[in-house]
């Protein structure tokens, strides 16, 4: 898992993809952190893509850095706990403190579950990671 955390705050932007009805959504991501040996990702709970996650947890994130790029399927997990949204904050304090706090109401935390992640390459075979 730390690999794939490491790939993502390389990358510096994400894409993340969700499903509304029958139509594929995506939109750039920034901020990931590890708590509790899982991998987090955050957003604004008022946001679309936030009841999207929530109607169906099934999302794909996918990236690109020096030559690879990622594909990582999961299960997104919303956690309402104080804990996990401090610990995004510490970990992407000069991204989110400007939109975000940790007690605004509007600051969540998901974790990603039943992941698959998956590093391409032209020049290598693919790496698989799960987690």
């Amino acid at each position: 898992m730390n690999e794939i955390l490491n790939y993502l705050k390389e990358c510096g932007t994400f894409y993340l993809a969700t499903t509304e009805g029958d139509q594929p959504r995506v939109r750039p991501f920034g901020a990931v952190c590890e708590f509790e040996e899982r991998l987090y990702i955050t957003t604004n709970n008022q946001k679309k893509v936030f009841d999207q996650m929530k109607k169906n947890p099934k999302i794909e994130i996918s990236a690109m850095n020096k030559g690879t790029w990622i594909r990582l399927e999961a299960e997104a997990v919303w956690d309402d706990r104080r804990e996990a949204r401090a610990a995004m904050m510490a970990d992407n304090e000069a991204a989110l403190s400007r939109m975000y706090s940790v007690d605004d109401g509007i600051f969540a935390v998901l974790y990603l579950k039943n992941a698959t992640a998956t590093i391409f390459s032209f020049t290598s075979e693919p790496k698989v990671v799960t987690f």
